[in-house]
C-alpha cells in the first residue's frame, strides 16, 4: 500500500504519525502482508486510523492491503488524493455488498455521531447501525476474519456517572439511557452471539485534528471559538467532567486491541485525565491567546454533575495501553494544526 501523495495523508502533523508509528512498534509485524476492511473510514477515527496505516504502510514494509467501505468514494478521494493508495467499496454500512478478496480483519467503525434532530432520524441510525452490524459479521464470518467492533461509553448508562469511571464488568447490570446507547448495546450483543473472534473497543471522548468543530462536541465547539478569536463560549454551568484521548494514542489503542485483545472482550478507550468543560475551554483559550475570554452561560449548577468517564485499568493492565499524550500537549497539537492550515 504505497502512498500516492509525498504529503502527509490527510495532513496529519509528522509529530503524531511518527508518535504512532513508534507507540505500535509491536503491532505492525503482525500486520505484514494482512488485508483489512475499515467502515467508518472517513469518519474522524477513520481518517486517523487509515493515514496512520498509510504512513506505517511504506515505512515498514508492510504490503497492506486496505478496503475501506464509503458511501462515495469520489468525494472522498477529490477531498483527499492520498487515499488513492486505498481500496474502496461504495455502499452504505446497512445494505452494502461484500467484496469478491479476502480479508484478515475487519474494523467496524462505523456509527452516525452527528446529532438528530427527529424521533424517526434516531429510530434510523439505530436501524442502521443493527443492519449494519450484521452486514460486517456476515462478511467477517465468510472470511474467519478478526473483528474489532468500535462500540461507545454510552452503553454503560448511568456508571460513567461515577468520578472513578465505568468499567468494563459495569456493562451487564448497565441500562442505557437514549436510543444511540440502546442500539450500541444491540449491536455488542449481535457480537456476542455470532461466536466469531471479535473484540470491542467502547470510546469515550477524544480531542485532536480532525475532530469536528461545528457539530455537538464541546472540545470541538471550544477550539471553534478561540480559533475565532474568542470568546469560547461554555455552554451550561461549566461543572461537567470529562476526559479526552489525543487520536494518536487512539489509534495505537485500537491497533493493540485489534491484534491483541483477548477473544469477546471489551476493552475502555479513553484517558483518565478528568476535567471539567470550564476548564477544558480555559486550557483550550490559553493555548491560542491567554488573555482570551471564557463566558460560562449559566452561574448556577444546572443539577447534578454530568460525569462522563472511562475507567481504563483493563487496557493499562492486560494490553499495556497508556495516555501517552497528555490533555495539554493534546490541545497544543491541536491548535498548531489548526493554526498551520
Amino acid at each position: 500500500m504505497p502512498r500516492k501523495s509525498q504529503k502527509a495523508p490527510f495532513a496529519l502533523p509528522d509529530p503524531d504519525l511518527a508518535h504512532v508509528l513508534d507507540h505500535a512498534d509491536g503491532e505492525w509485524g503482525e500486520l505484514r502482508g494482512k488485508r483489512l476492511f475499515v467502515t467508518g473510514g472517513t469518519g474522524f477515527f477513520g481518517k486517523w486510523l487509515l493515514g496512520s496505516l498509510l504512513e506505517a504502510s511504506p515505512e515498514r514494509e508492510l504490503g497492506l492491503r486496505v478496503t475501506v467501505l464509503s458511501r462515495d468514494p469520489a468525494l472522498f478521494l477529490r477531498q483527499f488524493p492520498e487515499a488513492g493508495a486505498l481500496q474502496f467499496v461504495k455502499g452504505h454500512v446497512a445494505d452494502f455488498s461484500p467484496p469478491p478478496e479476502r480479508f484478515d480483519y475487519v474494523v467496524h467503525a462505523a456509527t452516525e455521531t452527528s446529532s438528530v434532530e427527529t424521533p424517526a432520524q434516531e429510530e434510523e441510525r439505530v436501524r442502521a447501525m443493527i443492519a449494519g452490524t450484521r452486514r460486517v459479521l456476515d462478511l467477517a464470518r465468510r472470511d474467519g476474519a478478526r473483528l474489532l467492533y468500535v462500540s461507545s461509553g454510552a452503553v454503560y448508562g448511568s456508571f460513567v456517572g461515577r468520578r472513578t469511571g465505568a468499567n468494563e464488568d459495569d456493562f451487564e447490570a448497565a441500562q442505557p439511557l437514549f436510543p444511540y446507547a440502546a442500539g450500541k448495546r444491540e449491536a455488542e450483543g449481535l457480537c456476542a452471539q455470532s461466536g466469531l473472534d471479535f473484540v470491542t473497543a467502547r470510546g469515550f471522548a477524544f480531542l485532536g485534528p480532525h475532530l469536528p468543530l461545528d457539530g455537538h462536541f464541546a472540545a470541538g465547539n471550544f477550539l471553534r471559538d478561540a480559533l475565532r478569536g474568542g470568546p469560547v463560549i461554555v455552554r451550561g454551568d461549566g461543572t461537567a467532567l470529562r476526559s479526552y484521548l489525543h487520536p494518536a494514542d487512539l489509534v495505537v489503542w485500537l491497533l493493540r486491541i485489534l491484534l491483541r485483545g483477548r477473544r469477546a472482550r471489551a476493552y475502555n478507550v479513553g484517558s483518565d485525565e478528568a476535567v471539567t468543560t470550564a476548564q477544558l475551554a480555559r486550557l483550550i483559550a490559553d493555548a491560542v491567546d491567554p488573555s482570551m475570554a471564557v463566558t460560562v452561560q449559566s452561574a448556577q449548577p444546572l443539577g447534578p454533575q454530568n460525569v462522563y468517564l472511562p475507567d481504563i485499568s483493563r487496557a493499562r493492565t492486560e494490553l499495556g495501553l497508556d495516555v501517552w499524550i497528555p490533555l495539554r500537549e493534546a490541545i497544543a497539537r491541536t491548535v498548531k494544526f489548526h493554526q498551520n492550515r
